[in-house]
């Protein structure tokens, strides 16, 4: 049988025979039926489980009609703003308007609005009422759940619960909650009782029934004072426990936005049924003629093999999003999907990836996370790799082995970042050769991120030594390989701590080095991040340490020149800053 998309319209519907949906999906991305999309994996999802699904995608926000293509849900609507969230999507982190949507058709920018989840919500409401459930997930939602520091109004604003006026956000992955919500809701239970439902943000009118809920500054107190926006974020962070963590309330006026705690990690059992799921891995048709979908193309062959992180780098969202516990796929699944890729028509013989937010964590495993927890006041990696942390180098060489050998698959590549400081140890040598022998298409995805051991110390990154350490690693490998293959290094400018001292420091040491960075990212801050937190405060929210802040446009745009010094603006604004440090003399190294 050939795997169908998810119906768009209602045409589809009288195809399959139906009167109605259960669910519908308004997503802020292009259709496509991948599992690296968030709206696939959830319509695929609830469709195994027997519920009717569709897709509303990127629909025209004046334009009510467009809410109306599936007709009115039995049951709810879901609502993301897309796989990332909607304000990334449409600007820089200089607040301009970005010149493409890769997950739009054609790259075409427009195609969906700023704050997405908010403006979805309300035409929902407008055209169906305030009855209608509308449950909010995704990056978006999930990371603007409480209280947050918004970059681009550069305000706190509530709860993206509050100014939806959704009935839930599901945080994180959400297979497991929104699961839940759906099976409850078809039982006829109200959208009202789905309280208690790990993994969701509610809202409550009082606190009665809740004795042991972590109560954290309110909205008006965060919003006004910044020490009490710290003591928030660090309250909340400590509760992102599945096994210990305790419900968080923030008070709104008069009521309470309520965080559940997380869920517990997926099995292996249920990771693998999620991934096995009949994805067409396409873009829909109705975008053939569009320009198709350029984000779905770095992907098409890829393979997810793992989710989570526990490296916990202050500007990333994933501790509040996939939290720090890895759980990976069963070989057996991995294999699966790809000796499918290798038998469908347009595959070339490469699978581009096979990773998660890290490459080499897969199989990684702790003896705490298998209780469904992680340790408290403890970090996996920061700053070295804890004893306890077991690396599954074994496992994962194994697994690329057995794809390799797949008839019809000629090279597997690891395309995701990988911890560098997780490389440099002699434990990793078998891995690194490997890795560099067969898996990598040339070049490596590290992510240094800065030089100055005091912004990564605030960045909870590794010493600068270790990056040397392995540096000198990778390029002795490849020099007994007889390989020539490259770094791509992944440098932030601009975080909180970064003055122009820390920046010409990292321009030297790249010309010093040999390196070139053209992977280079000015700070955003993401809702809901220790960095944000720094950003908006100028304060540490755990040590109290005060923290230098480079907002000025003039400034971030210096530091990024320091890293990327090409052009004659970009010339002009390291001299500039140099004469001001009394550092001339500098400009000699950093262009020799």
């Amino acid at each position: 049988m050939v795997n169908k998309f998810l119906p768009i319209s209602k045409d589809d519907l009288r195809e399959r025979g139906w009167d109605e949906v259960d669910i519908i999906i308004v997503t802020g991305d292009a259709y496509v039926d991948h599992p690296s999309y968030g709206a696939a994996v959830i319509g695929r999802v609830l469709e195994a489980e027997g519920f009717k699904v569709g897709v509303i995608a990127q629909p025209g926000w004046h334009r009510p009609n467009d809410f109306l293509a599936l007709g009115k849900p039995r049951l709810f609507f879901g609502v993301t703003s897309g796989n990332t969230d909607s304000m990334i999507a449409n600007y820089t982190a200089n607040k301009r308007p970005r010149d493409e949507d890769g997950y739009s058709p054609g790259a075409r920018t427009g195609m969906r609005p700023d704050r997405a989840a908010l403006v979805y919500t309300a035409k929902i409401r407008e055209i169906f009422g305030s009855k209608m459930p509308v449950i909010l997930g995704g990056i978006e939602a999930s990371l603007r759940r409480l209280a947050h520091y918004d970059y681009w109004d550069n305000k706190v604003r509530r709860s993206i619960l509050l100014d939806s006026r959704a009935d839930m956000v599901i945080y994180g992955m959400g297979e497991k909650q929104i699961l839940e919500a759906a099976r409850r809701l078809d039982k006829g239970e109200p959208i009202a009782s789905l309280s208690d439902i790990p993994g969701t943000t509610v809202i409550r009118g009082d606190l009665d029934s809740m004795p042991d809920t972590v109560i954290i500054p309110s909205f008006e107190e965060v919003s006004s004072d910044k020490a009490k926006f710290n003591e928030a974020f660090k309250k909340t962070y400590l509760e992102m426990d599945p096994a210990a963590g305790k419900p968080v309330a923030q008070k709104h006026a008069n009521r309470y936005v309520v965080q559940l705690p997380p869920p517990k990690p997926l099995s292996q059992k249920d990771l693998d049924r999620i991934y096995d799921l009949p994805y067409t891995r396409k873009w829909h048709p109705v975008y053939d003629k569009k320009g198709g979908v350029k984000a779905l193309e770095t992907v098409r062959f890829s393979i997810t093999s793992h989710r989570g992180c526990p490296g916990e780098c202050s500007f990333c969202g994933l501790y509040f999003h996939q939290g720090r516990i890895v759980q990976s796929r069963s070989a057996r699944s991995v294999m699966d999907e790809a000796s499918s890729l290798a038998k469908s028509k347009d595959f070339s013989g490469t699978i581009t990836d096979i990773g998660g937010p890290t490459s080499n964590l897969y199989m990684s495993s702790c003896s705490v996370w298998e209780r469904g927890s992680a340790c408290s006041g403890k970090k996996c990696i920061y700053p070295s790799k804890c004893p306890n942390l077991k690396l599954g180098y074994d496992e994962s060489l194994d697994l690329l082995r057995k794809i390799a050998a797949i008839p019809g698959v000629k090279h597997v590549f690891l395309a995701s970042g990988f911890r560098y400081d997780l490389l440099a140890d002699d434990y990793a040598d078998k891995y690194l050769e490997a890795v560099c022998k067969d898996h990598i298409s040339g070049q490596m995805k590290v992510a240094p991120e800065h030089v100055s051991e005091k912004v990564l110390r605030l960045m909870n990154k590794p010493s600068i030594k270790v990056y040397d350490k392995f540096l000198a690693k990778f390029r002795s490998v490849n020099a007994r390989l007889d390989k020539t293959q490259y770094l791509v290094n992944y440098f932030v400018t601009s975080h909180p701590g970064s003055d122009m001292k820390d920046a010409l420091l990292a321009g030297l040491y790249l010309a010093a080095n040999r390196l070139t960075s053209e992977q280079i990212q000015d700070f955003i801050p993401i809702p809901m991040t220790l960095s944000a937190a720094m950003y908006f405060t100028g304060a540490h929210p755990f040590t109290g340490e005060k923290v230098h802040v480079p907002s000025a446009f003039t400034d971030r745009k210096t530091q990024r020149a320091f890293l990327q010094r090409k052009g004659e603006k970009n010339r002009k604004l390291v001299h500039d800053a140099l004469r001001k440090l009394g550092a001339l003399d500098q400009m000699r190294k950093l262009y020799s």
